[in-house]
């Protein structure tokens, strides 16, 4: 039976709640298992400070990588809430299994799992956003929607340390379970935003007429190339800061509290923007965070070729912070200026950006991470090369037209 879309008028503040709190759960899914990388290791045998047990945030994200793209096309055809429907019951189906996995391979295959449902919400969240909204308008409810969705970086590693407290680790799994059944009940009240008429079939030659129109649209891969190294210095942060923390500047038990209070200002500093993003406009808001971001990684790599590759902890902490701040700006901005032209296939190119912002950036970002030993140093050169490439990328694609495009006109 086909569901059509709701009539009925949602407020921005609803949307924005909805979309944000389908967007947290992928924090939640990664950042409260960080804490328990620990008992994970005593649980499963592992070497005393194995990296082997970061292979518990690679499946995941490999899930993502994975998921993403067929997602795309699904919600295209079928609308947006069956595919949410189906991707909450693999993310609910993967966090059970993780929390009860008997083996370490177990665990990993439950991961897997986890991403692939978590995919969903990643790609149809923007295709939501391009369905209901076009123009600045969207860019305002994105970032909105990021603001909202940053509250769960800021407390998922402090909620992991406080579910290790019950003396049961696979508590920081269940968790997620629990929160995505809220998702799945609010997703089936929320309804559907796809109207048939823009439905499109799924046969191969209309997903690769839909593939091709977005990368070679000169806004649109324009737009997705810039996020693919933003991602990139962004998630060597991601996947270093923990590290750097502990082994470069010698503070364990600081990882938590610093990670926090990075996403609590990057997520004031989004509402802030969504608030003058009318006024400024989302591509010159776009630019600006890219500048910024480019800008804080130079500032970061003088500061670490001035101090043996090991800056003040406080100059490093304010410089994450600029930077992740204004990547998560230009997330933001140029996800409405990609999805801009591509009201039509709205589905297919949220998946497509996913795919490439997820897959390139963490391989960019895991050239960087295996480089990081005992100084930041390869963070500010690596953050430095791939934001220059992505301000390039961002210029580029603002010489393109951000008009309508149809895929089934030559």
């Amino acid at each position: 039976m086909t569901t059509t879309a709701s009539t009925r008028v949602r407020s921005e503040a609803g949307v924005v709640a909805y979309l944000g709190f389908t967007s947290a759960l992928l924090a939640i899914g990664i950042d409260t298992a960080l804490p328990a990388f620990d008992e994970i290791r005593e649980e499963f045998s592992l070497a005393d400070g194995s990296g082997e047990v970061s292979l518990v945030v690679t499946a995941y994200f490999l899930g993502m990588a994975a998921g993403q793209l067929p997602m795309g096309p699904l919600s295209d055809r079928f609308g947006r809430r069956p595919v949410l429907l189906a991707s909450f019951a693999l993310y609910l189906i993967g966090a059970l299994g993780a929390t009860l996995a008997p083996s370490f391979g177990i665990l990993l295959g439950a991961r897997f799992l986890w991403g692939l449902g978590a995919a969903g919400p990643a790609v149809i969240g923007n295709a939501i956003a391009r369905d209901l909204y076009s123009g600045d308008q969207m860019a305002r409810v994105l970032s909105l929607t990021m603001a909202v969705f940053l509250i769960g970086p800021t407390i998922a590693p402090l909620l992991g340390e406080m579910l290790l407290l019950t003396g049961v680790w696979q508590a920081v799994f269940l968790v997620g379970f629990a929160l995505a059944l809220v998702g799945a009940a609010w997703t089936f009240r929320f309804g559907e935003t796809l109207p048939d008429d823009r439905r499109r079939p799924i046969d191969p030659p209309a997903v690769g007429r839909a593939i091709r129109t977005t990368m070679t649209n000169r806004a649109s891969a324009g737009y997705i190339l810039a996020m693919v190294f933003s991602y990139g210095a962004f998630f060597v942060f991601l996947g270093s800061s923990q590290p750097i923390v502990d082994e470069v500047y010698g503070r364990p038990g600081w990882f938590a509290a610093t990670f926090a209070c990075t996403s609590a200002v990057n997520g004031f500093c989004v509402w802030q923007a969504s608030r003058h993003v009318h006024r400024i406009g989302a591509a010159r808001l776009a630019l600006l965070a890219y500048g910024t971001n480019a800008g804080g990684f130079v500032v970061m790599l003088v500061a670490a070729l001035t101090s043996d590759g090991v800056p003040p902890f406080v100059v490093w902490v304010v410089l994450v912070t600029v930077t992740s701040t204004s990547s998560t700006l230009v997330s933001t901005t140029a996800i409405s200026l990609a999805l801009q032209p591509m009201e039509r296939i709205a589905g297919t190119a949220a998946a497509l950006r996913g795919t490439f912002t997820l897959g390139c950036g963490s391989l960019l970002a895991s050239m960087v991470d295996r480089q990081i030993v005992d100084t930041i140093t390869p963070m500010a050169v690596g953050g430095t090369i791939y934001c220059g490439v992505g301000l390039m990328l961002l210029l580029w694609a603002r010489g393109g037209s951000l008009e309508v495009v149809d895929p089934d006109v030559a």
